[in-house]
Formats: structure tokens, C-alpha cells, sequence
């Protein structure tokens, strides 16, 4: 059965855009856990243009399944992630004038690097994921640098404008997942899947888990945040 990881970044957006304490990504973690979610995810970024440090500090105290930490494979955000031990840190590419992560972390041009962060993450006993593009060969050199797990981004897929560019992104993702798994690599997906178009991935029961966050946090403003996240879960637990 699928799992689904609930990312809180955009409910801090949301407090950032007014630069006052709510609403607050901490307990909206809380909700989301209460609602059926099995992970939370958020990312912190250098410029802390949304999750902070005292965010991350206390969903480290207050996540009761599993906190996955998002950041860029740089010293600073090394330190913090060591400190804080979130149970899974996922590598990141991060340029400062995105919107939001616009692709794959490139591990095809800097193996050794990576390599040295992930050993120096698990030295720690945390667990490593890496974002990457659906690419057999950044998915091979990512398990052999030494990744516990890939997450696919899933980004290019839901930007299709027309049902053929749909079928033709999802291929290349159903043969990643191969891929990945012909590693024993275990795997997530996530960026920009929604209520609808996550639905073509019951065909891929390979993946574990799905990281979804800006559709559940838009379908909060309709439906309240633990009925959305509630429905995202009803709607991944068979796949």
C-alpha cells in the first residue's frame, strides 16, 4: 500500500507572505499526521523563504512518523541536517531565483561530492534520498554512490499540456521505476502531482510513497486541511 508524505513548505508560505506567525507549517504537520499522512516533508532553504529553522526544530520534536528534510548538498545545510537528525534528508537542487525546484539534482556531474554528503549524513544514522530527473543513468550513479532511496520528479510529467506528452512523460517515469528497482532502490515520486493526475500511477505499484504538497494545501482552502490531505490518502492507499 502506498504511502503519502505531506509537504508543509506552502502552508509557510503562506505565513511568510503577511511576515507573522501563522498559519503555522508545525501544526499543520500535526493535522496531516491526525488526517492519515506517514511523513512530512519540508525543505529549508538558504534563503529561508519559507520553512525556517524553528520550524525544523520543532517538527524534529513533534513529527510522530517520519520527518524528511529537504536541502541542497551545501555545508551549511550538512551541519543543520546532522544536528537535527531528521529520519530522511532528500538532496536537492537549489537555485535562488526558482519558484520552486525546477528539476533532478545532477549527480552525473559530481559524483564524488555527493558521495561524501551522503556518508556524512549516515554517519549519523540518516537515511538519504536523491530528487532526480526519471534518467536510468543518474538513478544507476545515484545507487552507487550509495542512496537508500530515489525520488522521481514528477514535474515534466504534470506540466503536459496535451494527453500524448502525458503517456509519453509517464512512460519514461513507469521505466525509471524499473530501473530503480532492478537496484534495489526504494522509491518515491513527487512535484506537482494533484488529485487527477496522480491517478495514473496505481499502474506503478513499485512506488512507496508520494510526496504532495502545494495541491493539498490549495485543496485546503476549499475543504480545510485534514479533510484534503484525508482525500489524498484515500485516493494513493490502493495504488
Amino acid at each position: 500500500m502506498a504511502r503519502l508524505a505531506v509537504n508543509v513548505d506552502h502552508v509557510a508560505t503562506v505565513r511568510q507572505a503577511r511576515g507573522i506567525s501563522e498559519p503555522d507549517p508545525v501544526l499543520a504537520a500535526g493535522i496531516a499526521e491526525l488526517a492519515g499522512a506517514e511523513g512530512i516533508i519540508c525543505h529549508l532553504r538558504e534563503d529561508r523563504r519559507h520553512i525556517n529553522d524553528r520550524d525544523l526544530n520543532l517538527l524534529r520534536q513533534t513529527v510522530k512518523t517520519k520527518l524528511n528534510l529537504e536541502m541542497a548538498a551545501v555545508p551549511e545545510m550538512i551541519r543543520i541536517a546532522r544536528r537535527v537528525k531528521p529520519d530522511l534528508v532528500t538532496l536537492v537542487p537549489e537555485r535562488r531565483e526558482e519558484l520552486t525546484t525546477e528539476g533532478g539534482l545532477d549527480v552525473r556531474s559530481n559524483p564524488d561530492l555527493y558521495r561524501k554528503v551522503i556518508r556524512q549524513l549516515k554517519d549519523k544514522g540518516i537515511h538519504v534520498s536523491l530528487f532526480l530527473d526519471p534518467d536510468p543513468v543518474q538513478i544507476e550513479i545515484g545507487h552507487h554512490i550509495g542512496a537508500d532511496i530515489v525520488e522521481l520528479h514528477t514535474g515534466h510529467y504534470s506540466e503536459a499540456r496535451k494527453e500524448s506528452e502525458a503517456r509519453e512523460r509517464f512512460d519514461r517515469l513507469a521505466k525509471a521505476v524499473d530501473t530503480a528497482f532492478s537496484l534495489d532502490l526504494r522509491i518515491s515520486v513527487g512535484h506537482g502531482l494533484n488529485y487527477v493526475n496522480v491517478k495514473r500511477f496505481r499502474s506503478l505499484p513499485r512506488v512507496e510513497e508520494y510526496s504532495i504538497g502545494h495541491s493539498i494545501v490549495t485543496r485546503a482552502i476549499y475543504v480545510g486541511f485534514e479533510r484534503a490531505v484525508r482525500e489524498m490518502v484515500d485516493l494513493i492507499k490502493d495504488f
